[in-house]
């Protein structure tokens, strides 16, 4: 135990600045918690912990999907993340949203987005578990096994939106799609304190 603790104090040590040093580095500690608060802040990080569709129109980008799920057939029963984020595992469900959202903000702060967005590999095999999650029922059917051996065969085999790519977001999927597209209005990220008063 006192070895531990020994090892634990100098390691605290190691990273402890040197007395004149000291102020230095809380004022730099201090202004990189405060940058990082701000980012956060700015970014509304916060709202990607929850599940409302809103949060994707985050990004001016997003504005023709969220259209036309809006407008589809999903729209009225299921979210974004009831989808494209994985339902079977809380860590899972968290871990991909996270390396999802740093992928997005990455290609969003440095302005790389496509004019046409695609799904990429991972996310085409979530949703692929998403709509086996949700519509299980249609693919065991005995009836719909009925048609012909070939189709039984290649339903099993084959991702969903092969034949349903129509399904949730329509045909449009690029901003020049859906020009306007009426969206939620992301509300101004500027403190109150700092906009001019009339």
């Amino acid at each position: 135990m006192k070895k531990i603790k020994n090892t634990l104090l100098n390691l605290i040590q190691f990273f402890y600045p040197p007395k004149k040093w000291r102020v230095s580095v809380i004022i730099m500690l201090g202004f990189f918690a405060g940058l990082f608060a701000f980012l956060f802040h700015i970014s509304k990080a916060h709202t990607y912990l929850n599940d409302k569709p809103e949060t994707c129109v985050n990004c001016h980008i997003m504005a023709p999907q969220y259209t036309t799920w809006f407008h589809g057939s999903h729209g009225q029963f299921t979210t974004c993340n009831d989808c494209h984020v994985p339902q079977d595992n809380f860590f899972r469900h968290y871990y991909f949203k996270a390396t999802d959202g740093l992928r997005h903000s990455y290609v969003f702060t440095l302005r790389n987005e496509p004019q046409v967005i695609y799904i990429h590999r991972a996310g085409k095999k979530v949703v692929q578990e998403n709509c086996m999650r949700c519509h299980n029922d249609l693919i065991v059917d005995y009836k719909t096994g009925r048609y012909t051996d070939l189709y039984n065969k290649n339903r099993m085999n084959r991702n969903c939106n092969e034949c349903h790519k129509e399904v949730a977001h329509g045909r449009g999927n690029s901003l020049s799609s859906v020009p306007n597209a009426r969206v939620p209005l992301m509300k101004s990220a500027v403190p109150s304190f700092l906009k001019k008063k009339k």
